[in-house]
């Protein structure tokens, strides 16, 4: 089987940097205003000779941001999920102006689907969510290139997302995938040993099961390494975006779990690692920045000159590894089986998590309650029929059973 996202297997001398050959690559950004695109756009802004946004969509919650960001990059359309936020951006966008043309409007739930099916290059994913999943598939229809940093559509509609996607046409923005992305640069598929994904440890690294028990949401927030939305930054310290990630590298890949191993490595400056049959490791290493896998999702095959900071070679540093504490933190292993049962059962994983974050950020449910509810809201799913066909409505109505299943739990 052909992986989704494909780099080259045999060394190839890398294309000069510098402006597509066609002229400046336009790219639309969905989710601009969150973390993930506010960096987007401080690559783009840094290196205008290479990209030119002709998109962005938002929730809607920060009207002022959204709509500076759209003037200044002078985008042509502006796409808004809540319709309630509509005239408080149209506000925003006509107070900032100053002469300067405004954007076309759109508003609603399929406006960011919308907009990454419209004419560009490249569509930036980087909506928190398994919201995302429509947009991923409506960019994929359209033929457009993604960079893929929303991995929830990837693991909640991994089926739908395989069927419709090129070899190559998406490019992972997730640092951990954007490294193996890289290091797979290093050998051909047959001599892939195995791929191993670290992680920082988030903020209680080290700690047991019973001293995370009476952890704060402050505690959780504080990761130690990344600057991240709430909602990574918990699944962060749960560990459940480390049981994501394993999931994505599985469906992007095509490595079978068994040959995907997770390492604890708290200086967060390998980003993952390609173990290949000779016993050689390829190891892709960065300061801990996700402008630098961002660019590489919107400029490849061009890297981006400068796109992060650069290593302090010169300065001693010492690398850690560790093995993870499946005991502490379950949810890497319930991510593997998860994975294994396929069908719905990652879109109940995933959405039974959003719902219990939620609930842990509203000081409604503990911090070890989270992966408890959601291995309980995954055990009473069940397995799939065996040979079932997964369709987006199927999706959709195991995800609206795991969010009422995970909050009548997080109440009980």
């Amino acid at each position: 089987m052909e992986s989704l996202a494909t780099p080259h297997t045999v060394f190839q001398p890398a294309p000069t940097p510098g402006a597509d050959p066609d002229g400046p690559r336009e790219l639309v950004i969905l989710g601009s205003t969150g973390s993930i695109g506010t960096q987007a756009i401080d690559v783009v802004t840094r290196n205008p000779g290479r990209f030119r946004v002709v998109g962005l969509s938002a929730a809607g919650g920060r009207p002022e941001l959204l709509a500076e960001q759209a003037l200044e990059l002078g985008v042509r359309t502006v796409a808004v999920a809540r319709e309630d936020a509509l005239p408080a951006v149209r506000e925003a966008l006509r107070a900032k102006a100053g002469g300067r043309p405004l954007p076309e409007l759109t508003a609603g739930p399929d406006a960011a689907s919308d907009l990454a099916a419209a004419p560009c290059h490249t569509v930036l994913n980087g909506i928190t969510g398994s919201i995302g999943l429509a947009p991923t598939l409506a960019a994929l229809r359209a033929g457009r290139v993604l960079a893929l940093a929303n991995k929830e559509s990837l693991i909640v509609g991994g089926p739908l997302v395989k069927e419709l996607a090129r070899p190559g046409q998406i490019v992972p923005v997730d640092s951990e995938h954007a490294a193996l992305f890289q290091a797979l640069m290093g050998g051909t598929r047959a001599e892939i040993r195995k791929l191993v994904v670290t992680a920082s440890g988030g903020p209680f690294r080290g700690r047991t099961r019973e001293q995370l028990s009476g952890v704060t949401k402050e505690d959780a927030l504080a990761h130690p390494n990344w600057d991240m939305g709430p909602v990574i930054t918990i699944n962060s310290a749960t560990l459940v975006n480390k049981g994501l990630e394993v999931i994505e590298a599985h469906l992007l890949y095509d490595i079978p779990f068994e040959r995907i191993e997770v390492v604890v490595h708290p200086q967060s400056i390998v980003h993952s690692m390609v173990e290949f049959v000779d016993g050689s490791t390829m190891a892709q290493a960065g300061v801990p920045d996700m402008r630098m896998p961002i660019s590489l999702g919107i400029g490849w095959p061009r890297r981006v000159p400068e796109a992060g900071p650069f290593l302090d070679w010169t300065k001693s540093s010492t690398w850690e590894f560790f093995p993870l504490d499946e005991e502490a933190f379950p949810s890497v292993g319930l991510a593997r089986e998860v994975g294994q049962l396929g069908g719905t059962a990652p879109a109940v994983f995933n959405a039974a998590n959003e719902e219990c974050v939620d609930a842990f950020l509203q000081d409604r449910l503990a911090f070890t309650a989270i992966v408890d509810t959601v291995a309980k809201v995954v055990g009473e799913h069940g397995r799939p029929a065996p040979g079932t066909r997964l369709t987006l409505d199927d999706v959709l109505a195991a995800e609206s059973w795991a969010r009422a299943r995970a909050r009548e739990l997080a109440a009980g």
